[in-house]
């Protein structure tokens, strides 16, 4: 689980840093994906069956809201239908009208849903809809599900028509126009599928608002079993000859997408809730709280290390003295204190060195030298570190 909530976050931060360039990638996606089913669908406009019209299109959209999708997509379809006949047109933009006045005044925000819903209609996994946009919308929006469906449906009963529809003159346009709207308004299977995604979005959407541990799960088993149970009981009801098969997959598909979109957005730990009580001087407040699940994401940061500065730094022996110093096995005295002297000189210390022998050349220290040996009786080294701490040191040493 832990690896999966480090995978959410780092989405979650690439999707925040990127946003400016995903959302009109997106978009461009989708309203290709959109036009190009409606030309593979319908196809009665060869001026729009063209692959440069549909990427110029697709590109603008990329740029606009999404209502801009919904507009282009309907201005599509119209103008097939209109190379189809006239008064298949007309019949298209009255109900166009009307599902428009619908969907303005109860979802307007509900773009995405009403084109994703037909699209998903088209990929014969349609089941999906109710149960996410339970999960993430408010009740109004099973208008917007309907009026995607509705759509879905008058394009297929379009494409349905048409060789009856070519076969009828210009004499027989009321002809055109009733056979329509009477085959658009007595579609049986399109009021059933309307009617089971409409009660599932406000199951689903109920029961996901309620107070209780593991809601939204409960919301979306409950939701599923809610289509399937209406789905099949308008087969029964209407003889829509609804594919059992295909409901119950749709079912489960619809069930993966919910846990999904509840991952990423409604991860909490009910192991750790806590429930609070306060009052006020009007109201008892009892408050159930919830804590989400999340993980830091782990950085590394990355640090160059010179080992040959580090190594100089610990010795204070500058690169040139190191590189011309030659390895010696029996150094002399006077040699390690030559070094001594040079490693302090660096340092910013001061060295003071007196020395006594029985040598004229040498300061006489007052102590007597025995038999004409040139023994080293007294050394003593001044070694001053500063101004403010001054240290002494002696020590005895026979001088060669």
């Amino acid at each position: 689980m832990t690896v999966l909530l480090e995978m959410k976050e780092r989405l979650k931060l690439i999707y925040s840093k990127s946003e400016v360039f995903l959302v009109p990638i997106v978009k461009f996606l989708l309203a290709f994906i959109v036009f190009n089913t409606l030309n593979g669908k319908m196809g009665y406009m060869a001026q729009l069956d063209d692959m440069k019209v549909v990427l110029i299109v697709a590109l603008a959209c990329s740029f606009l809201p999404l209502g801009a999708i919904v507009l282009f997509g309907a201005v599509f379809s119209l103008m097939h239908m209109y190379a189809l006949s006239m008064e298949v047109a007309l019949v298209g933009l009255c109900l166009y009208l009307i599902m428009y006045l619908l969907f303005f005044r109860f979802s307007p925000k509900d773009s995405l849903v009403v084109v994703l819903t037909p699209l998903l209609c088209a990929m014969k996994i349609p089941y999906v809809i109710p149960i996410a946009v339970g999960l993430l919308c408010v009740p109004s929006s099973a208008v917007s599900v309907g009026c995607g469906v509705a759509v879905y449906y008058l394009l297929l009963l379009v494409t349905e028509s048409a060789p009856n529809i070519r076969t009828m003159g210009e004499e027989d346009a009321l002809e055109k126009i009733r056979m329509l709207v009477e085959s658009f308004l007595g579609n049986k299977t399109m009021l059933v599928i309307i009617a089971a995604f409409a009660i599932t979005v406000l199951v689903v959407y109920l029961l996901r608002r309620l107070s209780v541990d593991y809601a939204w799960t409960i919301a979306m088993i409950a939701g599923v079993m809610v289509n399937v149970v209406v789905l099949l009981v308008g087969d029964l009801y209407y003889d829509i000859n609804l594919s059992v098969g295909s409901v119950l997959l749709g079912a489960l598909l619809a069930i993966v997408v919910a846990k999904v979109i509840e991952f990423f957005r409604f991860c909490v730990d009910y192991s750790r809730t806590e429930r609070v009580q306060f009052e006020d001087d009007e109201y008892y407040y009892y408050v159930k709280a919830v804590p989400k699940m999340a993980v830091s994401v782990s950085t590394r940061t990355v640090k160059k290390i010179n080992s040959q500065r580090a190594r100089e730094a610990a010795g204070n022996v500058r690169p040139s003295e190191t590189a011309g110093r030659r390895p010696q096995t029996g150094r002399s005295a006077s040699g390690d204190r030559t070094v001594q002297e040079r490693n302090e000189r660096q340092s910013g210390r001061s060295v003071t060195v007196e020395r006594t022998t029985s040598g004229g050349s040498r300061r006489q220290s007052g102590r007597a030298a025995s038999g004409g040996s040139r023994t080293a009786q007294a050394r003593s080294m001044t070694i001053g570190k500063s101004a403010d701490l001054p240290e002494r040191y002696e020590e005895e040493e026979e001088w060669p």
